[in-house]
């Protein structure tokens, strides 16, 4: 009986180890000769690494960090100082295991137990690996145009460091596409060749991070993380939008609320010809008998105000030509009467956002809109 107590105890006690090994992970491993004694182990809180723990470097190299708190995998740091440091993808349950010998930790390091910190570390080693190359280049351009005589290997190396550029953004879009999955893709969505230059460089690369952030909105909804992307991609498409809108506006030909038709008598009158009256802009139909009803009214306005500087522009929106022509003369309308250019696409009416009718608009000396569907008494 008390063996069977014994049995079920320590049963218990490896299932809570379990349990509590899934909400955590360990962190240990051998660094040889390095340049400092103490390691600082930081959480990533979006931009802002956090020290969360720090351990001691024995004489044999070894160090160990205990039980680190994880409910979901999210980025680490590991090192030194700010200048020497790895980044890790820590996920709960993961026995990570760290081997260096060199004196700078960030400069070569195996990584083991954790499939998401092995892929950033492939990640930051090749993006270190570029930019060594790039550097060599760099130095090569300098030199090369300080010589009068060498301009075809200036244009060659602007050719292999463009080629360069190109190629780590190429495989970088390849390791997001088979990583959609792996929070390690949003550490290729954000690598840096220097300060001022990301590895995805494209406008278009914006689609790889909606990508990403779709992907891991559904694995990880509750990670900080994730939201934070899923923000930056918001906040990126909206400024695209904007881009895109701003530069229709420049490209586009200028809108102008100026309508320039041909009157009753055939004479082509632009309305900031008027510009110098009180204008009343008018559209209106035959069908509409609150519109006719209108007209009667304007005569008597017109009559009244006409030689104290008030003009009536008057568009018709009807497709039947002859009929608008006889319902102008047989109301004997005596102000400008014109029609849109083309009826099925009253191109005027649209521009103003003509929605009923009648509809109007007052126009000062100076060309201003100073009113809208202004009727009866309040006109």
């Amino acid at each position: 009986m008390m063996m069977k107590k014994t049995l079920i105890f320590l049963l218990s006690l490896i299932i809570l180890a379990s349990c509590q090994n899934k909400e955590s992970f360990t962190l240990s491993g051998v660094i040889n000769n390095p340049k400092n004694k103490t390691l600082f182990l930081k959480k990533v809180n979006i931009n802002s690494p956090v020290v969360i723990d720090s351990a001691k470097v024995g004489k044999n190299g070894k160090f160990k960090f205990n039980s680190i708190d994880a409910s979901e995998p999210d980025f680490y740091q590991l090192g030194f100082n700010d200048s020497d440091f790895i980044t890790l993808l820590a996920a709960p349950g993961e026995k990570i295991r760290i081997g260096s010998n060199d004196q700078n930790l960030s400069a070569s390091y195996e990584v083991q137990g954790s499939e998401g910190s092995e892929k950033v570390r492939m990640l930051d080693m090749r993006l270190t690996g570029t930019k060594h190359r790039l550097d060599s280049l760099r130095k090569e351009y300098e030199a090369a145009t300080k010589d009068p005589g060498a301009a075809a290997k200036v244009a060659s190396i602007a050719g292999i460091f463009d080629s360069i550029i190109k190629d780590i953004r190429r495989k970088n879009i390849e390791f997001i596409i088979n990583n959609t999955t792996s929070m390690a893709s949003i550490k290729a969505l954000y690598q840096r060749i220097d300060e001022n230059a990301y590895v995805l460089y494209d406008p278009r690369d914006l689609q790889y991070m909606k990508i990403v952030s779709d992907s891991l909105s559904k694995y990880y909804p509750k990670s900080k993380t994730v939201k934070a992307l899923t923000e930056d991609v918001r906040r990126e498409l909206a400024q695209m939008n904007s881009r895109q809108v701003r530069n229709m506006a420049l490209t586009s030909p200028e809108i102008k609320l100026d309508p320039n038709l041909m009157d009753i008598n055939g004479k082509r009158i632009a309305l900031s010809s008027l510009r110098g009256k009180i204008v009343l802009l008018s559209f209106w139909s035959i069908e509409s008998k609150e519109c006719i009803a209108e007209n009667l009214q304007l005569i008597s306005l017109y009559k009244t105000y006409k030689n104290k500087g008030f003009e009536i522009y008057q568009i018709n929106l009807d497709n039947d030509e002859a009929k608008w022509r006889q319902e102008v003369k047989f109301d004997e309308l005596p102000w400008i009467s014109t029609r849109e250019d083309d009826p099925s696409d009253p191109r005027n009416a649209i521009l103003y956002n003509v929605r009923t009718l009648p509809a109007n608009y007052l126009y000062d000396r100076e060309g201003n809109i100073i009113g809208t569907n202004l009727h009866g008494n309040p006109l």
